[in-house]
């Protein structure tokens, strides 16, 4: 019987798997629900689980082969021991691998090679490999990181329109709209602001975007302060790894970043190779191989 290998792209949005042969050749697909292991891991073993069902047949192969098949996990949270504690004990794969949604990010988009990636969304982490060493920096989350990200945008947006508001600094097209939909009312901006989360603060990025098109002042500088941090982090990406191999910007902001970067980093940008569904596939293919190698030579 074939062999069978499952690469999983666990998202906060949406869990994707894939279906491989031994080598790696993908041969089906499928997509299911969100799976955040640390704010709702139990919805996030289903949908795991479901997606890969929904690989094996889109593959055209029979969802019992499942649980005989290695798979390795990218997801948000891997180095959170409860919440990996949690779902290894309940995972339907007889031998998996969990690994950062970010190191599967950069196997796609770079392959083997030396280089690094900037994955730019809501949140933000920059990712390095030099000399086969891997290097994370950033990706401290909303409350103390995530600079450049779209949730920092938004969320630098709103604080621009109250102090706008309370004439601290100029009006502008932007501070004006947003006030506007808060009915020009401070304390329902600050309502808003209890209880959101950072991808309601994200949902402002591309329209702060939009205002910095049409020359809007305080949009402008609100995207230039936030490329100004990007570019320092993509400084100490290029002291990591010495400025070699692709940059790769990954990430809801992906498109809209290069602009606003400074020369030296947009000289260095490359497309990326793959996705990361493809990089969870590729280091399986890589893991599992090496493990099979390893117990036949035992």
């Amino acid at each position: 019987m074939a062999d069978y290998l499952i690469g999983i792209d666990g998202g906060g949005t949406s869990c994707r798997a894939a279906v491989a042969d031994a080598s790696g050749q993908i041969l089906g697909r499928g997509k299911c629900g969100a799976s955040n292991i640390l704010t709702d891991p139990d919805t996030a073993l289903k949908n795991i689980e479901q997606a890969a069902r929904l690989a094996f047949t889109e593959a055209g192969l029979g969802e019992d082969l499942v649980p005989s098949s290695p798979a390795l996990l990218g997801v948000a949270g891997n180095n959170v021991a409860h919440a990996v504690d949690y779902i290894s004990a309940r995972l339907p794969f007889r031998r998996f691998e969990i690994v950062s949604d970010g190191l599967i990010a950069l196997q796609g988009a770079i392959g083997n090679r030396d280089g690094a990636i900037a994955i730019l969304g809501t949140g933000s982490i920059f990712i390095a490999r030099h000399a086969g060493t891997v290097h994370y920096i950033g990706g401290w989350g909303f409350q103390i990181g995530d600079f450049g990200s779209g949730a920092r945008i938004g969320h630098a947006a709103l604080q621009e329109s109250l102090l706008a508001h309370d004439g601290i600094r100029p009006q502008s097209e932007m501070t004006r709209t947003f006030m506007a939909e808060f009915g020009d009312d401070p304390s329902k901006a600050v309502d808003f602001a209890r209880a959101a989360y950072p991808n309601d603060y994200g949902r402002y990025a591309p329209r702060v975007l939009a205002f910095a098109e049409k020359g809007d002042t305080a949009a402008l500088r609100l995207m230039r302060e936030a490329a100004s941090l990007v570019d320092e982090a993509l400084d100490r990406v290029s002291a990591v790894n010495g400025g070699e191999g692709p940059l790769c910007l990954l990430g809801g902001l992906a498109e809209i970043y290069p602009r606003f970067l400074a020369e030296r980093h947009r000289a260095r940008l490359s497309k990326p190779a793959a996705d990361a569904l493809a990089g969870a596939v590729s280091l399986a293919a890589a893991t599992f191989q090496h493990a099979r190698h390893e117990l036949g030579a035992s």
